[in-house]
């Protein structure tokens, strides 16, 4: 009987093991490059690493234990035409707040942010721009076929991985490109990125 439960116990672990490396791979390589990891990169240019981090890392528990809790019922929350005008708008805003960034300003405006609005930013720009986006959708669909619990910390820790390494591309970018200019490709990125939000609006319509 002891051994029994044992080797129960064992493929509990071994399910586990495998749900969890299984989702961190599949989540992974679908960040790579996406948009949450450019506004990572863009944000960690301008300002602190930490409250970046955070903030995007407190959004991925947030969209991840909506995910595995509700399922397949928060892709059908907001229709997807609220979902990217939305994101639309935030982009838009904080690209063109950093393409009018002045250069002798730069270091005034640094220091105006405060690391709880950075945070809080950071939270709300990943927190609408991966709401009900495939990477949670595929979060869905492998918890309702996997371990939930190892499904969620997977695919949690694979994004908070593809931001930390946002971050860094960003912090490394600081070190070797002129703020100035550093600014302009930060709001670029923005920019692009409301843009192409704005297309799929115009598709959900």
């Amino acid at each position: 009987m002891d051994h029994l439960i044992n080797t129960l116990s064992n493929w509990d672990w071994l399910d586990a093991i495998t749900a969890s490396s299984s989702s961190f791979l599949l989540i992974f390589a679908a960040e790579i490059g996406d948009k949450s990891q450019l506004v990572c990169m863009a944000l960690a240019a301008r300002y602190r690493a930490s409250p970046v981090m955070l903030g995007s890392a407190l959004a991925f528990f947030l969209l991840n234990t909506l995910a595995v809790v509700f399922g397949a019922a928060i892709a059908n929350w907001l229709p997807e035409l609220y979902i990217f005008v939305v994101v639309a708008i935030l982009f838009s805003v904080f690209g063109v707040h950093a393409l009018h960034i002045k250069e002798d300003n730069n270091n005034e405006a640094a220091e105006i942010r405060t690391d709880r609005s950075i945070l809080i930013g950071t939270f709300l720009l990943i927190t609408v721009a991966e709401f009900g986006d495939k990477t949670q959708l595929a979060v869905v669909a492998l918890s309702s076929t996997s371990l939930p619990i190892a499904v969620w910390f997977g695919s949690t820790v694979a994004l908070i991985t593809t931001s930390a390494l946002g971050v860094w591309a960003g912090r490394t970018i600081l070190q070797r490109v002129p703020i100035a200019l550093l600014h302009r490709i930060s709001g670029m990125i923005f920019i692009s990125l409301a843009v192409f939000a704005a297309y799929k609006a115009y598709l959900a319509f």
